[in-house]
C-alpha cells in the first residue's frame, strides 16, 4: 500500500501546482506568443503559418482566428508545439488553459519519470519519494508545465529516454551473465574471447526512438542522446571487464560499440523525421516546395535523395544557421557560466494590477534545492576524483553515497545538459533551458540525502539521527515553496510582497 500512497501523494503535489489556475493569465506570455500560436497552426494547417499584427490580443480576448496559410519560418522543430497543439484540442483554442494543458499533463509525468528513474537506481521508496517531492515542488519545474514553451516537454523525453538507458543495463547485463554461464558450461574459458555480440537490446532501440523524438522538440537534446550512447558503451565495457571476459576493452569497442549504434542512431533518426510529418504531407509549409536544381542538391549519393527530403535537409540547416548566428540581446538572458550560481532566472509575465498588487511568473528555482543540488553535483565530483587518485596509487578511497552507475547517470545528465551551453558565450541564452538539467540535479541531490540517511542496515540511532535531518530540510523545502509559489503560478500578490522575494538584485 506504502509503495502505491507515497507516489501517489507526490503526483498529486504535483498535479496541485500545474493545474490550479492553469488559465491565469488569460493572455500569451513570454515566448508562448511563437509557440502556442504555432501549435494552433499545426491545427489548422499542419504547418506554422504566419499570424497577422495583433493576433495576441484576438487570442487574449478569446478569439484567435486563424493563420494565413504563408509559411512562416520557425526555429525548432514540431513535436514540442504538437503537444502543445493537443490541449488546444481538448479545451479549445479560445481557454488559456487550453494552451498550457500539454505542457502542464508534460510536467506532471516528468515528476512521475523522475520517481521511476529514482527507483530504478536506488530500489528505496524513501528516495524514489524525496526526487519526486523535490522537483514537484521545484518553482523551475513548476514555471515550465505552467507556461506553454518546449523545454518542458524536452526533459520529459530526455528523462524517459534515460530510463529506458538504465533498463537497458539491467538486461545486458543479465543477457552477457547468460552468455557467459552457458560458453563457460561447454567450453574453457579462451584468452582470445572477446565477449558476446548483443542485438537484443529492444530498450536501446526505445531510448534511440525517445532520444529522437525529443530532438524533435530542440536540437539540444542531441548533445544528451551522444552524452547518454557514450556512457553506454562505457558500462558495456565495465560489465564485460567484471564478467571476466579476456578481449573486454577490443571486444567492446569493436564488436558491441558498433552494434549499439546501429540499434540507437537509425531508430533516434527514423523517430526524429518522424516528427516532421506534417511538413512532407502538406505542400505550404516553409521551403516545403523549394525548387531542387543541379547546383543546390546535396553532394554524393545524397543528391539521389527524393527532393522532398533535399529541401528539408535546406531547412535545417537554415535553422542550424539561425541558431548559431542568435545573439538578439535581451534582458533576461543568463549566460551557461551563470547558471549554477542562479543569476538570472527568467521572468515570464509581470503586470501591475494598479492597486497595489501585481502578477508575476519568474523561473526562479527552489533556492534550497538549487543551490542545494548544485552542491551535491560538486561534492560527488570531489568524491570520486578522490577516489581516482586514492585508486591511482592503490589506497582504499572513501566509500560511494550510492552505486557508481548511479552516480554516473546523474553527473552525466547534469554535464551533458549544462556544458554545450557554455560552447555559445556569444549566443543569446536564456534560464529556462536549465529544467532539462532539473531532473538530474534533484537526483544529485537525492544521492547525498541518501548518504545522510544512512543504509538500511544502519544502527537505529543513526537511522533516527539521519531521518530527522532529511525532514527537517525536506520540511524547509515544501515551506520555501510555499513562500515562492506566488511567483510561479502568477497569483495576484502585494508588491512588496513580490519584493521580499527578490533574494538577489539579478532576480528583477
Amino acid at each position: 500500500m506504502v509503495q502505491i500512497a507515497v507516489p501517489a501523494a507526490v503526483l498529486g503535489i504535483a498535479a496541485a501546482t500545474r493545474l490550479i489556475g492553469l488559465e491565469q493569465p488569460g493572455e500569451l506570455v513570454f515566448d508562448e506568443t511563437y509557440y502556442v500560436k504555432d501549435a494552433e497552426s499545426l491545427r489548422q494547417l499542419g504547418y506554422e503559418g504566419r499570424w497577422p499584427e495583433g493576433a495576441n490580443a484576438l487570442w487574449a480576448a478569446g478569439t484567435p482566428g486563424s493563420p494565413d496559410p504563408l509559411a512562416s519560418f520557425v526555429a525548432h522543430p514540431p513535436l514540442g508545439k504538437w503537444i502543445i497543439a493537443l490541449g488546444l484540442t481538448a479545451l479549445g483554442p479560445e481557454n488559456p488553459a487550453g494552451w498550457r494543458l500539454g505542457t502542464a499533463v508534460a510536467g506532471i509525468v516528468l515528476v512521475g519519470l523522475v520517481m521511476l528513474l529514482a527507483h530504478l537506481l536506488h530500489g528505496r521508496l524513501v528516495l524514489t519519494g524525496i526526487a519526486g517531492l523535490l522537483i514537484a515542488v521545484d518553482g523551475n519545474a513548476i514555471v515550465m508545465s505552467r507556461v506553454a514553451l518546449l523545454d518542458g516537454v524536452l526533459a520529459l523525453l530526455v528523462v524517459l529516454a534515460v530510463v529506458f538507458v538504465v533498463l537497458d543495463r539491467r538486461q545486458s547485463r543479465s543477457e552477457l551473465e547468460r552468455w557467459l554461464a552457458a560458453r563457460r558450461s561447454s567450453d574453457p574459458p579462451r584468452a582470445t574471447d572477446w565477449g558476446p555480440a548483443l542485438w537484443g537490446r529492444p530498450w536501446l532501440v526505445a531510448a534511440g526512438v525517445t532520444f529522437g523524438l525529443a530532438i524533435g522538440v530542440k536540437w539540444s537534446a542531441l548533445y544528451l542522446l551522444a552524452a547518454f550512447g557514450l556512457l553506454t558503451v562505457v558500462a558495456d565495457a565495465i560489465d564485460r571487464r567484471r564478467a571476466g571476459v579476456a578481449l573486454w576493452a577490443s571486444g567492446t569497442l569493436l564488436r558491441q560499440a558498433p552494434i549499439s549504434f546501429v540499434l540507437m542512431i537509425p531508430s533516434a533518426a527514423a523517430a526524429h523525421l518522424l516528427t516532421w510529418w506534417g511538413w512532407f504531407v502538406t505542400s505550404g509549409g516553409y521551403g516545403r516546395e523549394r525548387v531542387v536544381g543541379d547546383d543546390n542538391r546535396l553532394p554524393g549519393i545524397l543528391g539521389a535523395l527524393p527532393d522532398s527530403l533535399q529541401n528539408w535537409w535546406a531547412y535545417q540547416t537554415a535553422i542550424y544557421g539561425y541558431h548559431v548566428g542568435e545573439s538578439s540581446p535581451h534582458n533576461y538572458e543568463a549566460p551557461a557560466i551563470g547558471w549554477p550560481l542562479l543569476l538570472r532566472p527568467t521572468y515570464m509575465h509581470y503586470r501591475d494590477l494598479g492597486d497595489g498588487t501585481a502578477e508575476a511568473i519568474t523561473g526562479i528555482p527552489n533556492p534550497l534545492i538549487w543551490w542545494g543540488a548544485v552542491a551535491a553535483v560538486v561534492a560527488l565530483l570531489v568524491l570520486l576524483a578522490v577516489r581516482a587518485v586514492r585508486g591511482m596509487r592503490a589506497l582504499p578511497g572513501p566509500a560511494l553515497p550510492a552505486s557508481g552507475w548511479a552516480i554516473a547517470v546523474v553527473l552525466v545528465g547534469v554535464g551533458a545538459g549544462w556544458l554545450p551551453w557554455l560552447l555559445y558565450p556569444d549566443r543569446t541564452i536564456f534560464f529556462f533551458y536549465t529544467i532539462v538539467l532539473t531532473p538530474f540535479l534533484v537526483l544529485a541531490l537525492t544521492v547525498v540525502l541518501a548518504a545522510v540517511l544512512g543504509p538500511v542496515d544502519a544502527p537505529p540511532a543513526r537511522r533516527t539521527l539521519g531521518g530527522a535531518i532529511v525532514i527537517g530540510m525536506l520540511v524547509l523545502v515544501v515551506a520555501l515553496s510555499a513562500f515562492f509559489l506566488p511567483l510561479w503560478t502568477g497569483i495576484p500578490t502585494p508588491i512588496e510582497q513580490i519584493q521580499l522575494r527578490y533574494w538577489l538584485p539579478t532576480w528583477i
